[in-house]
């Protein structure tokens, strides 16, 4: 095989399949970036059994082949390389010789041969989103993704389609993150529930663009997003996601409006008080015009009061200062709307139409 492409193709590419790159494995060829280079394109690959990554470069084609390189030591040598075209050559006996410049690097490689492609995933009919569309509802939504494996079905988010709404739905047991989005087309209804760290991927990978789409492709058990030159397959994760609706229809008896970015400031000056471990509540003392943040640790303490409107009933509460402020950070209006039932259920953050809904749940404090 020999290719030449320019190094910010191929740095971008390498970059692309490399977060399909396992951290850990038994099976070092999952170490490594197949090149292939035998069908008239040059497609970089990475799989690591759950999530894969493929993307198409351009560059020249001299001699076609295929070669598998060590993902970790082929980043690095294209990252250091001049910023110049890269010819890359490989022998019968898989040595890769890597050239740029003046710079000539020699490593051996594995038969492409033994390489795991990616599930062929049948292409029926597509769901169709713009990359900004997928990348904000990702951001919107990952952080209450549950990061251990107590319960792998909250490690991912769920994806449910109705018609024309698609339907994004987090949980780490102790909040919920719903964002609705309306799609261009109407689809028969699909409930999937894609691994998070497969959305992370995604998200990182994704430009963003408001006039480029995202197609996604979904099977009984793999998810692919199509964008670009790439292309990603997921496995699903298997399950029967928490039943949202109910949860999410609770009454309340105390609804407060108020201004977002004033609300934001003060729980963020609360959390100069937390030390980075400990579980502090920031109280709220909602009251008829007026709402009183307080916060106590062994730091010190703040006092603050927050303008608001209420409607029903004063209500004394308690919340993890990081749970409000990561529901807050991804909300654009400048008022928010809060509906809260009693000090042991959960406030829920949502606007009139319920494009977004947060849900989280409080935490006890002792007066």
């Amino acid at each position: 095989m020999k290719i030449i492409c320019s190094k910010g193709n191929l740095l971008n590419g390498v970059n692309t399949v490399s977060k399909a790159v396992p951290s850990k494995t038994t099976m070092s060829i999952l170490e490594c970036i197949l090149i292939d280079a035998s069908k008239g394109q040059i497609k970089l690959t990475a799989n690591d059994m759950e999530l894969g990554i493929e993307t198409v470069i351009e560059g020249e084609i001299i001699e076609k082949g295929l070669i598998a390189l060590d993902a970790k030591i082929f980043l690095e040598m294209v990252r250091k390389l001049p910023d110049n075209d890269i010819t890359i050559e490989t022998d019968a006996a898989y040595k890769a010789t890597i050239t740029c410049e003046k710079v000539k690097f020699n490593i051996v490689g594995k038969s492409g041969e033994d390489f795991s492609y990616l599930p062929q995933i049948e292409r029926s009919e597509s769901v169709i989103v713009s990359q900004f569309t997928l990348k904000e509802v990702i951001r919107q939504t990952i952080f209450s993704v549950a990061v251990n494996f107590t319960n792998k079905i909250l490690t991912g988010e769920l994806f449910k389609i109705n018609d024309d709404i698609l339907k994004v739905v987090s949980s780490d047991g102790l909040r919920i993150s719903l964002r609705k989005i309306r799609l261009k087309n109407s689809y028969p209804a699909k409930k999937v529930i894609v691994p998070g760290k497969t959305l992370n991927e995604i998200s990182k990978i994704l430009a963003g663009d408001v006039d480029k789409d995202v197609s996604i492709f979904f099977t009984d058990k793999h998810v692919l997003f199509e964008f670009d030159n790439t292309t990603v397959v997921s496995r699903l994760i298997d399950g029967e996601y928490l039943k949202i609706d109910n949860i999410l229809s609770a009454d309340y008896e105390t609804k407060i409006k108020l201004n977002k970015r004033e609300f934001l400031g003060c729980i963020d000056r609360s959390t100069l008080l937390v030390k980075e471990g400990d579980k502090k509540p920031l109280i709220l003392n909602i009251l008829d015009d007026v709402m009183e943040l307080k916060m106590n640790s062994f730091v010190g303490s703040l006092n603050e009061e927050l303008d608001i409107t209420k409607m029903g009933k004063d209500l004394e509460i308690g919340f993890d200062p990081k749970f409000l402020l990561d529901a807050l950070k991804v909300i654009d209006d400048e008022e928010i709307e809060i509906k809260l039932l009693n000090s042991k259920a959960p406030c829920f953050i949502k606007d009139d139409e319920e494009n977004y809904i947060y849900l989280i749940l409080p935490v006890a404090f002792s007066r």
